[in-house]
C-alpha cells in the first residue's frame, strides 16, 4: 500500500513539473482527444451531436410556421395556440435537471441515445395527432426526449475536450448548427404548409431523428462503467419539488392571459409554485446529500449575473422568434414560404457568427463579445417594435434578422464555454442542464409573459399588440444587457482543467518537507 502510494505521489510531481506550461497546454488544446482513435470517430461524434441540436431547434421554429394550418386543420382557437408551441420548451425545461443527473448515473451515452430515440418516436407520434389535446401530448412527449438529449450532449462535450482552441471551436460548431436547425425546420415549415400537409413537417423530422439517433448509438463514446463507479445518486427530493414548482409557475403564467388573471386556478397553480421552488431551494442548499443543482456551481464571481442575463436573453429570442414569424405571415400578410425565404440570413449569418466566435474566443474577452450579442437582442426587438405598416425588407426585416442572430447565437457559444470550462468533471451533467434551463425556461416563461402584454392590449389591434410585446422583449433585452456589465469573462485559452489543478495541488502538498508545516 505504501509503495503504491509513493508511485502514485511521484507520478503526480512528474505531471507538476511537466504540465503546466505553455507549450503543453496549448498543444494539449489543440489536439484531438485520446478518446478518439481516429479522426473520423472524432468527426462521427460531432455529427450525432451536432445533428441533436438541428433536430431539437427544428421542432421549435419551424412549428411556429405550420402552427396556423395545425389550428386551421385541429379547430384550435387563437387564444389556445399558444400551449402547443410552449408545452415542448416548458416539459424540456422542467425536467433538465433530473435528466442530467440519470446522465451522471447511468452514462451520457445511455441518456443520450434513449433521449434522442424516445423523441424520433414522438416526433413521428406528432404527425398523427387527430386534435388539440393529443397534438399537446406529443409535443410535451418531445420535450421529455430532448430534455435527457440536450444536457448529456453537453455533458459529452465539456467532459470529453480540454480547455483550449479545439473545444472552443467544437462547441462554436455545435452552437452554429442550431441557426442551421432553426432555418431547415421554418424551410421545411413553409414548404410543408405551402405544398403538402402540416403533418409532413413531423414526419420528415422524425426520420431525420432516427438517423442521427443510429449514427449516435455508434460513434459515440461509452462512459456507463465510469459514471456508476462515482456513486452519484438520485435526488428525489429535489426532483419532485424543482420540477412541479418549474412546471405550475410556468403554466399559471402562461395561462393567465386566457383564463383571466381572476380565475382561481391560475392563484392556485402559481402559489404552489412559489411553495415548490421555495422547498426546492431548501433541499438543495442544505438536505440533499447530491442535490440536483449544487450551489457551488455559482461561486465564480460571474456565474450569478450571467445566469440572470441568459435567462433574459434566451426569452427574448423566443419571444421573438413566436411574435416575428407571426407578425409576418398574419400582419404583414406573407406566405409560409417567402417567411421562411426572410428568416435565412438567421441560419447563415447564425453559421458565419458562431464560427468566427469560437475563434475569437481564444483572442477577445468574452465580456465584449457578451455586450456585442446584448446589443443585437435589443435591436431585432426594436426594430420590429417600430416598424412601419408597410415596412422595406432590407431597412427593417433583414438587420432584424441579422441582430437575433448576434444576439443568440455568440451569447450561447461564448457561455457554453465559460460554464463548461469552469466546472469539474463530474459537474459537466449539471453544466449543460444549467445551460438548457436557462434557454427553454427562459423560453417559456417569456412567451407567456408577451402572451398576456398581448392580449391585455388586443383592444388595440393584432398589429398594436404584437408590438406591445416586442417592446416587453425590447426590455428585457435591456435588462440582459446590463447584467453583462458585471461579468468578468476573459478569453477562453487553453488551461488545466479543474481535475488537473486538484492534482498539481496534492502534487505540491507532497513535495513540501514536513519541516515547513
Amino acid at each position: 500500500m505504501a509503495q503504491g502510494s509513493g508511485s502514485s505521489s511521484h507520478a503526480l510531481q512528474n505531471r507538476a513539473t511537466t504540465l503546466p506550461t505553455d507549450i503543453d497546454l496549448e498543444t494539449l488544446g489543440r489536439q484531438r482527444p485520446t478518446t478518439f482513435p481516429t479522426l473520423y470517430s472524432e468527426i462521427g461524434f460531432c455529427v450525432s451531436l451536432f445533428g441533436s441540436m438541428v433536430m431539437a431547434e427544428y421542432f421549435i421554429s419551424g412549428f411556429n410556421l405550420v402552427l396556423p394550418q395545425i389550428s386551421a386543420s385541429l379547430n384550435i382557437t387563437p387564444e389556445s395556440r399558444t400551449w402547443p408551441a410552449s408545452a415542448f420548451t416548458l416539459v424540456t425545461g422542467a425536467f433538465l435537471l433530473p435528466s442530467a443527473r440519470l446522465a451522471d448515473i447511468y452514462g451520457a451515452y445511455t441518456v443520450f441515445n434513449l433521449g434522442l430515440g424516445w423523441f424520433s418516436v414522438w416526433s413521428l407520434v406528432a404527425g398523427f395527432s387527430q386534435n388539440y389535446l393529443m397534438l399537446i401530448f406529443c409535443r410535451a412527449l418531445q420535450g421529455l426526449g430532448a430534455s435527457a438529449f440536450l444536457p448529456s450532449g453537453i455533458m459529452l462535450l465539456g467532459s470529453i475536450y480540454r480547455p483550449g482552441p479545439r473545444k472552443n471551436i467544437v462547441f462554436s460548431l455545435y452552437g452554429a448548427l442550431a441557426p442551421v436547425g432553426f432555418f431547415m425546420g421554418i424551410f421545411v415549415g413553409g414548404l410543408t404548409a405551402n405544398f403538402l400537409s402540416w403533418k409532413w413537417y413531423f414526419w420528415l423530422g422524425g426520420i431525420l431523428c432516427f438517423v442521427f439517433s443510429a449514427t449516435s448509438l455508434l460513434a459515440i463514446p461509452r462512459d456507463g462503467t465510469e459514471t456508476r463507479d462515482s456513486g452519484m445518486k438520485m435526488d428525489w427530493l429535489g426532483t419532485l419539488t424543482i420540477v412541479p414548482g418549474l412546471l405550475l409557475i410556468v403554466y399559471a403564467i402562461t395561462d393567465c392571459s386566457h383564463a383571466g388573471r381572476a380565475s382561481p386556478q391560475i392563484y392556485v397553480a402559481f402559489a404552489l409554485g412559489v411553495v415548490c421552488l421555495g422547498i426546492a431551494a431548501y433541499v438543495e442548499g442544505w438536505v440533499a446529500k447530491n442535490p440536483l443543482l449544487p450551489f457551488v456551481i455559482f461561486r465564480s464571481q460571474s456565474m450569478k449575473p450571467l445566469v440572470v442575463s441568459l435567462f433574459f436573453t434566451y426569452g427574448v429570442f423566443g419571444l421573438y422568434l413566436f411574435y416575428a414569424s407571426f407578425y409576418i405571415e398574419i400582419v404583414l400578410n406573407i406566405d409560409p414560404l417567402q417567411t421562411a425565404v426572410w428568416f435565412a440570413p438567421m441560419a447563415v449569418g447564425g453559421l458565419i457568427l458562431a464560427t468566427v466566435s469560437g475563434v475569437l474566443l481564444h483572442r477577445l474577452p468574452g465580456r465584449a463579445l457578451l455586450v456585442l450579442s446584448g446589443l443585437g437582442n435589443l435591436a431585432c426587438t426594436m426594430l420590429f417594435a417600430l416598424m412601419p405598416k408597410q415596412p422595406d425588407y432590407w431597412a427593417f426585416i433583414l438587420p432584424a434578422m441579422i441582430g437575433a442572430t448576434v444576439g443568440v447565437d455568440i451569447t450561447y457559444v461564448v457561455s457554453n464555454v465559460f460554464i463548461t470550462t469552469h466546472m469539474p468533471r463530474h459537474q459537466q451533467g449539471v453544466a449543460g442542464a444549467l445551460i438548457n434551463s436557462l434557454v427553454f425556461l427562459g423560453t417559456s416563461f417569456f412567451l407567456g409573459i408577451a402572451d398576456l402584454v398581448s392580449a391585455n392590449t388586443a383592444h388595440l389591434g393584432l398589429r398594436a399588440s404584437y408590438k406591445a410585446a416586442f417592446w416587453l422583449g425590447a426590455g428585457c433585452a435591456g435588462i440582459a444587457l446590463a447584467c453583462v456589465i458585471f461579468t468578468k469573462i476573459g478569453s477562453a485559452k487553453s488551461e488545466l482543467t479543474d481535475e488537473e489543478r486538484a492534482e498539481l495541488e496534492m502534487a505540491e502538498q507532497s513535495c513540501t518537507p514536513s519541516w515547513v508545516a
